[in-house]
């Protein structure tokens, strides 16, 4: 399949849809979840075009799991968690959505359960949760 790029990830990238964002460098991207499993649930994506794992280049792939390692550091720091589950779903068996390539970061701890998929979060919750995120990053390069 050809890379669609009317994705609501392709028009955050372009500035026409905000997000809010946690981390950038030169290849990706993490933003926060709008509709959160969990406190902290990032999503990772690269600024270039790819559907999933399945047509990206080692590139991409390495430029993503590079930005998962760092921000799943932060998330362990800033939800104080205990581990991280890390999702990548890849075309529509799997359950993609959202036709650019993404993983999900989840900070997690013993025993929690995840929220049901498809409830919007407070935009102030989200906030708060990056301002987390950014400060654990923050303290983590120093």
């Amino acid at each position: 399949m050809k890379y669609q790029d009317d994705n609501i990830f392709a028009k955050i990238l372009r500035g026409e849809i905000p997000a809010e964002k946690v981390f950038e460098d030169q290849e990706t991207l993490v933003i926060m979840d709008i509709m959160p499993r969990i406190d902290g649930h990032v999503l990772v994506i690269p600024k270039t075009p790819a559907r999933n794992m399945l047509d990206a280049s080692p590139a991409q792939l390495a430029a993503c799991l590079a930005s998962v390692q760092k921000i799943s550091h932060a998330a362990l720091v800033a939800f104080n968690a205990q581990g991280i589950t890390l999702q990548q779903f890849n075309e529509v068996a799997s359950g993609q959505e959202v036709f650019h390539l993404h993983f999900h970061v989840l900070p997690r701890q013993d025993g929690d359960k995840l929220r049901p998929p498809g409830n919007m979060e407070d935009s102030t919750v989200i906030s708060e949760n990056a301002a987390k995120l950014r400060a654990a990053l923050t303290k983590l390069s120093c």
